[in-house]
């Protein structure tokens, strides 16, 4: 995989309709936006460099009519592509950024939202990320996301897993769990779909592990389905295409117990919370050594 890297300065970025408004609400432009990424480059780079990646394109702005794009398209000059096999049977070329002006050209192109694979390009057949999203119900207190998260994160280390949180931008939660050497996408769809099911088949009136959502008011779907060849989830440091610039944002797990809200953060929140920020709360994730073989 390439080395992720800063835009050089002989690589000028050049934005088109700077001046044209993405989030209405609190009158966030294209060049804000622009501005944002640029600002989060070094800790939004490495979460999707050399991954396939999709992008939530929204070419009028936030709440207008987006657009979900996996695929590689003429015209993109820095992008590079990847060609994978799909479910179907045929081959696709999906996105890969391995650098900033490949992202920048992604965000010129109105991309709001940037969501990886689990999996890197050069070898998309192997996991080395898990993401156990936590998505409350209707009825289900903020407090109890809270808790559910770190009863999550207890269970894996009994397991021997090493876990991460970020927030999503949205109403719940990711537990991340790094993988290296990782695993085949099998073992791991076994376990997480294994995780999920205990999780809800010891406590029913708080989990559930189906997506039926006439099922899950006022519990936790424990979402596994990300974890598959060619699913994807948020990245960290992504914007969401979503009323007030939400942002998914990693934490330490210390800072939990803090978190007042869900989608705590926006674009000048995570911009503020980066300058005071001594340490990074996903330091070293890419060092831990933990994989599935004792499940295998």
């Amino acid at each position: 995989m390439r080395v992720p890297r800063r835009l050089a300065p002989t690589e000028p970025f050049r934005l088109t309709s700077p001046t044209k408004v993405i989030y209405a609400s609190k009158h966030i432009t294209k060049q804000d936006v622009a501005d944002y990424y640029l600002a989060v480059m070094d800790r939004l780079l490495p979460e999707i460099a050399g991954r396939p990646l999709s992008v939530i394109r929204c070419p009028n702005g936030a709440d207008k009519p987006c657009f979900f794009q996996k695929h590689h398209t003429p015209g993109l000059e820095r992008v590079r592509l990847v060609r994978l096999k799909e479910e179907a049977g045929n081959n696709a070329n999906y996105l890969v950024a391995y650098d900033a002006p490949a992202i920048m050209e992604l965000v010129q192109l109105n991309g709001l939202e940037f969501h990886p694979w689990g999996a890197h390009a050069d070898n998309p057949d192997v996991c080395d990320r898990i993401v156990f999203d936590l998505d409350p119900g209707s009825g289900v207190p903020w407090g109890e996301v809270r808790s559910a998260a770190v009863h999550v994160r207890g269970l894996l280390a009994q397991s021997g897993l090493q876990s991460y949180l970020r927030t999503t931008g949205g109403k719940g939660l990711h537990v991340v769990v790094p993988l290296n050497p990782g695993c085949e996408w099998d073992l791991v769809k076994r376990f997480t779909h294994g995780f999920a099911d205990a999780l809800a088949t010891s406590d029913p009136l708080r989990y559930i592990a189906v997506s039926t959502l006439k099922k899950r008011p006022g519990r936790i779907f424990v979402d596994y389905l990300r974890n598959s060849r060619g699913a994807t989830s948020i990245a960290s440091y992504s914007l969401r295409a979503r009323e007030g610039a939400p942002v998914a944002v990693p934490l330490a797990w210390s800072e939990l117990g803090k978190l007042a809200k869900p989608d705590a953060f926006d674009i000048k929140s995570t911009l503020a919370r980066l300058k005071r920020q001594k340490q990074d709360p996903w330091a070293g994730i890419d060092a831990v050594q933990q994989d599935l073989s004792r499940w295998s």
